[in-house]
């Protein structure tokens, strides 16, 4: 089914609650992460909870990457107090970001996860490439309008990858 395409690998509440280190015992060494209503809401600096994760993440031994499609002040702004690498207006879901971020990475798809709030860019974009997907809910209702109305498809999709999760046709 065409659906099929925007279902993620991993659905979970929060970015927060991933077992990160259960993926670097599987061998995962890269995340890429979205920002925005991912990991604090839209247009928000970093808050304790993230550079917390983020120092968390590199004493594990992880490489990251921020992949955002926002211009590079709001990114720095966010970056600056997690400190690693970052692409803006990245294109998502565009392959050459995800592609970029990992060879920046030292990285290839089979040992790098992205983490993301929005399947038609973030979802999409990775599985393009073929990196293992981890969909999150929105941090934050407050979105733009045409996240909004995206808000409303991905619910279609969402629903029909649910139904196929529990077994239903």
């Amino acid at each position: 089914m065409i659906l099929d395409t925007f279902y993620p690998d991993n659905e979970v509440n929060s970015a927060y609650e991933i077992n990160y280190e259960e993926l670097y015992e599987k061998g995962m060494r890269g995340i890429i992460f979205d920002i925005d209503n991912t990991l604090v809401p839209h247009g928000a600096p970093a808050d304790e909870r993230a550079v917390a994760l983020f120092k968390r993440l590199k004493g594990l031994g992880f490489q990251i990457m921020l992949l955002s499609n926002n211009k590079e002040p709001r990114v720095k702004m966010f970056n600056d107090s997690v400190k690693v690498s970052y692409l803006h207006k990245a294109g998502k879901p565009g392959k050459a970001g995800y592609l970029q971020a990992m060879q920046r990475m030292n990285t290839v798809k089979e040992n790098t996860i992205f983490v993301g709030d929005q399947l038609f860019t973030d979802v999409w974009g990775a599985k393009r490439v073929g990196i293992e997907t981890f969909l999150v809910k929105p941090i934050h209702p407050k979105e733009e309008i045409q996240i909004v109305l995206k808000r409303y498809l991905e619910r279609i999709v969402l629903y029909f990858y649910h139904r196929k999760k529990s077994g239903g046709k």
